[in-house]
């Protein structure tokens, strides 16, 4: 599976290791929906973190299609609230 992170660019990460970031995914998407400024901050900090060590970086000159999207690392509250659906971001979260 490649996730993007935007801004950073793609990483790839085994299908199995989803489960892994779906209790931070249902942590984020509980805080977008409080509008809880820096629990989002933290989560979203330690959501990226579990991404870039479950995964190894795609080489830049290898571009493919991403099967997620995450935001970036500075991405405001607002900005993901708009990226958010009803399942989160990582399908498959509560």
């Amino acid at each position: 599976m490649i996730v993007r992170i935007m801004g950073e660019g793609q990483v790839s990460l085994a299908d199995g290791r989803l489960t892994e970031l779906n209790e931070l995914d249902d942590e984020l998407l509980a805080e977008v929906e409080k509008g809880d400024g820096p629990g989002f901050r933290a989560t979203l900090q330690a959501l990226l973190s579990k991404v870039r060590d479950l995964g190894e970086p795609v080489p830049d000159d290898s571009l493919q299609p991403s099967d997620l999207i995450l935001p970036a690392a500075d991405a405001t509250l607002e900005e993901v609230r708009a990226l958010l659906s009803d399942d989160g971001l990582i399908p498959g979260g509560a």
